[in-house]
């Protein structure tokens, strides 16, 4: 499932507003704006709010969620944002809305005055459906039912497609070359725009001074012109980036061309292309291209489900597609696009297309369909006799709960636990086991990682979990809290840690607190932890200390 709390913006938002959203939009020069519709189709925006991109009715910046009542219920289908940034939707209903920057008449209500609040364009799109809206960095094109273009904004180079360079205040019918033709799909760079016909033609106009419209030259285009060199191959989806273009054939194939400073063509090179190039994907069928006209990036979705990016990745340029460990193009545009924006509408899945993983994640502690409880400082935690059966860690399990029963039962009988155990994941009427040896918040985080396989405690409270895992001998998780433990090293709670891991055989972490002492000696030396230090150990650390030069002149 798509996880939006992977874009920062959304970071703050609380674990039961993150799961109601079901569509969402990232955006702005430093991904600092974002748009959300929940699953009860209320649509909030919270960021910087730049020229009142965030439709909130004024310029005010918010890290809390508002919202945006004039759009709740009207059930979004497209958006697209602009460089100003401007943001445009249209709605279920075939209405398009536009709100924030305006200084190119890209709100398409004829003005240059920003928009603080959505407002409906409706001159010469009156009695037509719109299906999908693209902008570009500061004009907008949209695709109607009857496949007919409309474009609006700025125009310096053609990319309204009106035949000159005048900005467009109004909606415009994209005419010329498209008049009578179906465009199915929609696409804008910077200063770009592309279009897609239903017998698979793919035509450009605009900007194409680095080979955008894949025309075979640089010259502008004030209006559309069919991509020539693509004769005979049926595309039936573009995507643009800020100066590139990538298209999506019906056999998936990839083609791409335009800017390819950052290596963002694909080609394993980064020299420019004005014709398309085809891009080796090793005879892997794509099913989706993405590219964003705010960034260098780009990315392709395989039929078997792998993506694979390229272009400009955090700073790196990687000229050949390489594939990545994630299953949505989505997040190559979080994780390594710059700025970290999305290259169109999330839509995100409900609770109800959870993986395995995520249901398991989601039903430890709790109680609707439990069938075992531990007992720990009084308190329940909620597990799944089920799930313990086929946990990697049932044999330790049965360790665990056979020690933590002797004071419950009052017996000693080793053999007699194990069966005990073994009968209470069978179904028998015991649907309760008291710990006492660790605490509520140690042996709950223990019982989340035999859910998770990860760890959710901070550094300090990881030592008690760390005791844990020793006891029981639990490789993996032992290593696990050394690294958490290590997240949280100071000054202060070194010598504490360094103890610890001397106690628990954490060798590891041991070395690490050693050095973090020696290397931050005088500090710590004038620790509480330090004057209170075990004499065996504080012996041993000066012996050490010595041998490493930490009091040398």
């Amino acid at each position: 499932m798509l996880e939006v709390g992977k874009w920062p913006v959304f970071a703050l938002l609380p674990p039961e507003e993150l799961r109601l959203i079901r569509q969402a939009c990232v955006f702005g020069s430093a991904a600092n704006e974002a748009l959300y519709v929940t699953v009860n189709d209320e649509v909030f925006a919270l960021g910087t709010n730049c020229s009142g991109c965030l439709g909130l009715g004024d310029l005010q910046s918010t890290i809390e969620p508002r919202r945006i009542d004039v759009l709740c219920g009207k059930k979004i289908v497209s958006l697209s944002y602009g460089t100003g940034p401007h943001v445009v939707i249209t709605t279920a209903d075939g209405e398009v809305f536009a709100w924030g920057h305006n200084g190119y008449s890209q709100l398409g209500n004829g003005t240059t005055n920003h928009g603080l609040t959505p407002a409906l364009v409706s001159t010469n799109l009156i009695g037509k459906r719109v299906t999908e809206v693209a902008c570009g960095s500061h004009h907008n094109i949209a695709l109607t039912t009857d496949g007919e273009v409309f474009a609006w904004g700025y125009n310096n180079s053609g990319q309204v497609g009106s035949g000159s360079t005048v900005n467009q205040p109004t909606p415009r019918r994209v005419s010329s070359c498209l008049q009578n033709k179906v465009v199915v799909n929609i696409a804008c760079g910077q200063l770009c725009s592309m279009a897609v016909l239903d017998n698979g033609e793919i035509y450009g106009w605009g900007y194409n001074c680095n080979g955008q419209l894949g025309l075979g030259n640089n010259g502008n285009q004030q209006t559309p012109c069919r991509i020539a060199a693509l004769q005979g191959i049926n595309i039936v989806q573009v995507a643009c980036g800020y100066a590139h273009t990538l298209a999506l054939t019906d056999e998936g194939m990839v083609y791409a061309w335009g800017a390819n400073s950052y290596g963002q063509l694909g080609t394993g090179n980064k020299s420019n292309q004005a014709l398309p190039t085809l891009i080796n994907t090793d005879k892997e069928r794509m099913v989706e291209v993405a590219a964003c006209h705010t960034s260098h990036t780009s990315a392709a979705k395989t039929q078997s489900g792998q993506v694979l990016m390229w272009g400009q990745c955090r700073g790196q340029a990687v000229a050949s597609p390489h594939l990545t460990h994630f299953s949505s193009t989505d997040d190559v545009f979080a994780c390594f696009a710059t700025p970290a924006v999305t290259w169109h509408l999330l839509s995100v899945d409900g609770d109800d297309y959870l993986t395995v993983a995520q249901s398991l994640k989601r039903e430890f502690d709790s109680p609707e369909i439990s069938d075992l409880k531990f007992l720990v400082d009084g308190k329940c935690i909620h597990v799944h006799k089920a799930l313990l059966k086929i946990s990697k860690a049932s044999s330790k399990m049965k360790v665990i709960v056979l020690k933590s029963s002797l004071k419950q039962h009052g017996s000693h009988s080793t053999g007699h636990w194990c069966e005990h155990f073994r009968a209470l994941l069978n179904e028998s009427d015991e649907d309760a086991v008291e710990v006492h040896q660790f605490s509520y918040l140690v042996y709950r985080a223990f019982l989340e990682y035999l859910y998770t396989d990860t760890i959710n405690l901070p550094p300090e409270d990881a030592i008690g979990l760390l005791d844990l895992a020793t006891y029981y001998r639990e490789t993996r998780l032992k290593r696990l809290c050394q690294e958490t433990i290590k997240r949280g090293i100071s000054e202060e709670n070194a010598v504490t840690l360094l103890s610890a891991a001397v106690k628990y055989e954490a060798r590891d972490l041991e070395e690490y607190c050693f050095k973090f002492c020696v290397n931050h000696l005088t500090a710590v030396t004038q620790t509480q932890a330090f004057a209170d230090m075990d004499h065996d150990l504080l012996k041993n650390f000066i012996s050490k200390a010595s041998r490493y030069g930490a009091f040398k002149n």
